[in-house]
């Protein structure tokens, strides 16, 4: 275990059990809380969201799997985190939140001063829940937003929600990791994907795997990497009607871009190390392009 974590998988969590999870919490000495699948109480829910409200340590809190079961969790979970102030990642993957918990929610997401990675995979949710989505992507830097965000298998959201999401990773001034997995987006959502990404400035990670795309939609994306100078770095294709080549020429692109950005920054070390080498063109500028998600945020060590 990493140290400072409490990580429990698909256990029935005992009172004492939850008493000491909550005593560590107090004394600010877990950074990683995981409970996926764990079975607990409502009243020891509570407890739980009790002591990650007066945390200070915490950063990456995982409730994966059913453990924010119904409304009145939610609600508890949402008075927690408008106190908390250091969680930095969420998970929910697997919470039957729908939209209507996500509205409940919305309001500490919106407001939280650390949080940047976003879980909400399998989480029924639908177009109204990408509205609120949206909402923390901003697009002109004024205040933090999301750098991961990951909404696998929300097979509700239609494409006019998929639109909407896309527009806002266009302008998104933080968006740099993005998981829409198994989703049924089809060619059409994946034109509008590849034109949020070469519109983005940070989008470095785009999932689509198993989401029914095609020749069509792959090609697309090639002659978008291809054509534009794009951040992304990583672009998952597997389990759709692509054939191996297109996905391989996509892949031989985007490393290809990479390699190419490690040579000039380390072109720009050596300069700067040694300040005397001299240039063949006096009024050549020298631009430093660097990628990356610069600091990393604490390992998810499960799903």
């Amino acid at each position: 275990m990493l140290p400072g974590s409490i990580q429990i998988s698909g256990e029935t969590l005992s009172g004492a059990e939850i008493r000491d999870i909550c005593e560590s919490l107090r004394e600010n000495s877990v950074r990683l809380l995981s409970l996926r699948g764990c079975q607990l109480s409502e009243r020891d829910f509570g407890h739980v969201c009790r002591g990650v409200a007066e945390s200070r340590s915490l950063a990456q809190l995982n409730l994966n799997l059913g453990i924010v079961s119904n409304i009145n969790r939610v609600k508890q979970l949402a008075e927690a985190l408008k106190t908390n102030r250091s969680v930095q990642s969420l998970f929910l993957h697997g919470s039957p939140l729908t939209d209507a918990g996500l509205a409940l929610l919305n309001p500490a997401l919106s407001i939280h001063p650390s949080l940047v990675a976003l879980d909400l995979g399998d989480c029924m949710l639908g177009d109204e829940g990408i509205n609120l989505i949206c909402g923390l992507l901003p697009p002109d830097g004024a205040k933090s937003g999301l750098k991961e965000l990951t909404l696998s298998a929300n097979p509700g959201i239609t494409s006019k929600g998929w639109g909407r999401l896309a527009i806002a990773v266009a302008h998104s001034s933080q968006l740099r990791v993005l998981n829409l997995d198994y989703n049924p987006l089809g060619d059409q959502v994946a034109g509008m994907l590849a034109v949020a990404v070469a519109s983005s400035r940070t989008l470095e990670v785009l999932d689509l795997e198993g989401t029914g795309l095609t020749n069509h939609s792959a090609q697309t994306l090639l002659d978008m990497v291809e054509n534009y100078p794009t951040a992304l770095r990583t672009l998952i294709l597997a389990e759709n009607n692509i054939s191996p080549e297109l996905q391989q020429q996509i892949s031989d692109l985007l490393s290809e871009g990479e390699e190419e950005e490690e040579t000039e920054a380390h072109e720009v070390t050596a300069r700067e190390k040694n300040p005397w080498i001299c240039q063949n063109n006096s009024s050549s500028q020298m631009v430093l392009m660097t990628s990356g998600l610069g600091d990393s945020l604490l390992a998810e060590t499960e799903m």
